[in-house]
């Protein structure tokens, strides 16, 4: 009698298993791309189902369509798909899914990696990533992915092709120096670099007025564009490069995902009694870094400012000048952000009132510190 319920309690439990959820993991890059398929069930019991690589073009997107419907054994069942945003190569991908109606998420690379550790995953494949997103996605409530307007992939472009022509320029300007100071130099050769300059000049001058006359498009992005430039150091170019680069802020949650997406964020070296240098991991947007040193050089000229006494407060305790204008370019970003979500304008009077106050700050190393009160001490409302 006892091996009869056993077994059919055993055998219920068996019936009683019910698929709820499939989901597809996506890890791409430039050529190709990993896509791993697995099934939730009622138990959180994840099933990988099917892994396959697919070519990062039209024919490769169709073939995925066609596998996900041919895993799909249930079409009653929910089925999601994430999605890494890798650089720009996954948004020809994601456009097709959206079209074809999948429910879609694109996770920033940092909050799939973070993921990935918490699984403790130790090796590293493509295989193995795509899998870690299938989970994920079964595991997890993901907002879905709303691709950014026409308007934010234009600015992108210009203001990429402004930082493009920047270092095309810098590096003319190198081989001149060096060809004027040669012992054997070429006239002809002298001659067509300053050419390339004077050319160059010309379209990076084209290309400052072509972005300005973006975002003047927009009268609402303008605007806002306009109250952040309030803060000394800002100028429409760098703000709308840092919102070019990040569409407007809206695949971020908070401040921290900025911080990490641009690469601010910080990595200890400490084992024990022994303490390593502290630094930022520059695992991130480039671009976001590049168009700030030069308003954080600019911000902390100005006297009793906060990034004034940042730099100084920072530079007093290590001594080191490139960790102190690295903490000016982490806080010049993160006032950024705050300042475009609450639609709000820089005042400097209303922030040192603030600090005075509150003796709120901003560390490198993020210790002692509260950037979310830093944050909101920050702004004042244009109204």
């Amino acid at each position: 009698m006892y091996n009869f319920l056993f077994f059919k309690n055993v055998l219920f439990m068996k019936t009683a298993i019910k698929i709820l959820k499939y989901a597809v993991g996506i890890d791409i890059s430039k050529a190709d791309f990993k896509a791993c398929f697995v099934s939730i069930d009622n138990n959180q019991h994840i099933k990988i189902i099917a892994s396959r690589s697919f070519s990062n073009s039209n024919a490769g997107f169709k073939k995925l369509d066609q596998w996900i419907n041919q895993k799909r054994k249930d079409n009653a069942i929910g089925l999601v798909l994430v999605l890494e945003a890798t650089g720009v190569y996954y948004e020809n991908l994601a456009f097709f899914l959206q079209d074809k109606q999948y429910a879609l998420s694109v996770v920033l690379p940092n909050r799939a990696k973070k993921y990935l550790a918490y699984l403790g995953l130790k090796s590293k494949t493509d295989k193995i990533d795509a899998q870690g997103l299938a989970q994920m996605a079964a595991q997890q409530q993901l907002r879905l992915w709303q691709p950014a307007t026409k308007f934010w992939y234009e600015l992108r472009a210009l203001t990429r092709h402004y930082q493009n022509l920047q270092e095309q320029k810098t590096a003319v300007g190198n081989q001149l120096e060096a060809a004027t100071h040669s012992a054997n130099s070429s006239n002809f050769v002298l001659k067509s670099l300053k050419l390339q300059i004077k050319r160059l000049n010309l379209e990076v001058k084209k290309a400052a007025i072509a972005i300005k006359a973006q975002v003047q498009k927009d009268e609402k992005v303008y605007a806002k564009i306009l109250g952040i430039c309030k803060l000394k150091g800002l100028a429409i170019l760098s703000v709308s490069t840092v919102l070019a680069e990040t569409f407007g802020f809206e695949l971020f949650e908070n401040y921290k995902q900025v911080i990490s997406y641009s690469g601010y964020d910080v990595v200890e070296n400490q084992s024990g009694k022994r303490s390593g240098k502290t630094k930022i991991s520059k695992k991130g947007n480039s671009r976001i870094r590049r168009i700030l040193h030069m308003p954080a050089m600019v911000s902390i000229k100005y006297e009793n400012t906060a990034f004034c006494n940042l730099y100084n407060r920072t530079y007093e305790k290590h001594g080191i000048k490139m960790k102190s204008l690295v903490a000016v370019q982490k806080k010049l970003l993160i006032t950024i952000y705050a300042m475009w979500k609450n639609n709000t304008a820089y005042d400097n009077q209303y922030y040192l009132a603030n600090i005075q106050r509150k003796g709120t700050g901003v560390s490198l190393s993020g210790k002692g510190s509260s950037e979310a009160a830093d944050q909101k001490n920050t702004l004042i409302t244009t109204s």
